[in-house]
């Protein structure tokens, strides 16, 4: 990739990002973060997940 081309794409990511509207800008981050997994899966993968899962099937028992 040329250094010409990635100015060209910059400039139009740029563009595309001037060219929205600031509430679909907001509407589009917060749709987002809504759509993220919970932190602890995020960070580490589903260990903590499987953990939970077993620690909570003991307390049952």
């Amino acid at each position: 990739m040329s250094s010409y081309d990635y100015v060209r794409y910059l400039t139009e990511q740029f563009v595309k990002f001037v060219d929205t509207s600031k509430e679909e800008r907001l509407n589009k981050k917060v749709q987002k973060k809504a759509e993220r997994g919970p932190v602890l899966t995020r960070l580490f993968g589903m260990i903590p997940l499987a953990l939970l899962m077993s620690f909570n099937r003991k307390k049952r028992r």
